[in-house]
């Protein structure tokens, strides 16, 4: 049974990823797939391994890790849009398997050399059981990769945004309302040494227009989001069994953070 909290959660990414269901430009770059998880973890590791994405949204992921030579992907997206993630990888279907379920639902076959939740575990109330159910996913050795929204470098921000206050069809049009302003200080960054311009220069600015108003919508449109300590993150992990558990600070407002099944 699923909290009704997550199930509306899941409902919201449903809707985000049918209505910008594109994974071109940089928004499904290697040199973003690096970004989230650098220096920790490279998509040169995942070539000649079999991974999972544990909630895979459009796919851009998904088509990073096949392109980079995995073996194999499990692609799990428990959405609607799950129509849209099957279309977007189509030209790697053949070492795709996909499946229309929740993150605990992995399969536990203990034989995956990596497990990746990239901006996935801070939408999930009870995130334990996607944890552990990665963790038996694994072989010995494997390695499970989570980016996270971080508390640190937020408090700020986190005074004006939390979740989803407008239905959808209004938080569209509150987005590219909002743009133009965004679209001002991405420009004022450039010049002036204002909060968040490194994230902003590195990661919003190679990004396409729509692109942007995308990850302007993301931020507001989930039923649950969290924003994570560093300790945390760190029990996140620790408290299924990961060792060697490694923390980045990225861009100093989020958590990357890596695991190891012992």
């Amino acid at each position: 049974m699923i909290d009704p909290l997550q199930a509306r959660t899941i409902a919201d990414f449903g809707e985000e990823w049918t209505s910008y269901p594109g994974t071109e430009g940089f928004f499904g770059s290697v040199e973003l797939f690096n970004d989230f998880l650098s220096p920790l973890i490279s998509s040169t590791d995942v070539a000649g391994k079999r991974v999972a994405d544990i909630g895979a949204g459009g796919g851009r992921f998904v088509n990073v890790m096949a392109s980079a030579g995995s073996t194999h992907v499990i692609a799990i997206e428990p959405s609607e849009a799950f129509h849209v993630l099957c279309e977007n990888t189509a030209p790697y279907q053949d070492r795709i398997t996909y499946m229309n379920v929740t993150g605990d639902q992995l399969p536990a076959t203990g034989d995956l050399d990596y497990a990746f939740s990239i901006g996935v575990l801070h939408h999930i109330p009870e995130p334990g059981p996607v944890v552990a159910a990665a963790f038996h996913a694994l072989r010995p050795g494997g390695t499970f990769a989570v980016w996270l929204y971080g508390r640190e470098g937020n408090t700020s921000y986190l005074l004006f945004v939390r979740t989803r206050w407008l239905p959808h069809r209004g938080l569209h049009l509150f987005v590219r309302m909002l743009y133009p302003l965004f679209w001002l200080y991405m420009t004022a960054c450039a010049w002036l040494p204002l909060p968040l311009a490194e994230y902003i220069g590195r990661v919003m600015r190679p990004l396409a227009p729509d692109k942007r108003r995308l990850v302007i919508y993301d931020q507001l449109n989930p039923a649950y989001a969290k924003y994570y300590l560093r300790k945390e993150a760190y029990a996140l992990l620790a408290d299924q069994g990961f060792i060697d558990i490694r923390l980045h600070h990225r861009h100093g407002i989020s958590w990357t953070v890596v695991g190891t099944r012992p």
